[in-house]
């Protein structure tokens, strides 16, 4: 499968997920541009994409901002991923109101920041692609989770709403909902359970396979989880 695409920008960049997209949308001959709060473990993915990395708090609208000013100077991105994500666990009438506003803020304003300043230069050009990482926590919320569910849910309605309106424009945008957890470095499955956790390679495929839709049949969600994953 083949896109025009040109230039991918993931904010929220790490080892897991962030770094198999950076790795497959490397091989398809995507130019990568990293952004995180911290940089200091993305140079080897660095080298090994030939990736432009950033540090941004996905947070700071100010910053976000900057960012995007930042990466005009070598060509816009015309494909976004936000990933970034923040959780404050705990049973509800405990929960510190400003760490759950802090989580809310990079989940779900952070992906509004992002997503504006990449749409601010995608529609002129009537072409692009934002991508959104969701959870099931944006589906269905789960005890002690509030501010995931807060967060997830805003974001998930940020997405179809970004839908409705920019579809129409050429740019496709695309909620995943990530329903189980992800293998990640020192996050590995139990040996009784194989494939009871999400492959980040395999998540990123299907990513690639949405960038790749035919625009008279481009999706705006897709649900991903482990076939042992129960509804």
């Amino acid at each position: 499968m083949k896109t025009d695409y040109r230039h991918a920008l993931i904010v929220g960049a790490g080892a897991g997920l962030s770094a198999s997209l950076a790795r497959l949308f490397h091989r398809h001959g995507l130019k990568i541009s990293l952004a995180a709060r911290g940089i200091g473990d993305l140079a080897g993915l660095a080298a090994e994409t030939k990736a432009d990395v950033y540090t941004c708090d996905a947070g700071d609208h100010e910053a976000v901002a900057d960012l995007f000013d930042k990466l005009d100077a070598n060509g816009a991105p015309d494909v976004l991923v936000y990933n970034p994500s923040g959780r404050v666990r705990g049973p509800f009438h405990e929960l510190d109101p400003v760490a759950v506003a802090d989580a809310v803020n990079i989940t779900a304003l952070g992906a509004f920041y992002a997503a504006r300043e990449a749409a601010r230069r995608m529609v002129p050009e009537g072409r692009g692609a934002i991508l959104f990482t969701g959870a099931s926590a944006g589906v269905k919320g789960y005890p002690q989770s509030a501010s995931f569910a807060i967060g997830k849910f805003g974001l998930r309605g940020l997405a179809q709403s970004m839908a409705r309106e920019l579809h129409p424009k050429g740019i496709h945008v695309g909620h995943f909902v990530i329903d189980g957890g992800i293998r990640n470095p020192g996050r590995t499955e139990p040996p009784d359970r194989p494939d009871s956790m999400l492959s980040p390679d395999a998540i990123a495929e299907s990513y690639w396979h949405f960038l790749s839709q035919d625009r008279s049949a481009w999706a705006w969600e897709i649900e991903l989880r482990p076939w042992v994953e129960s509804f």
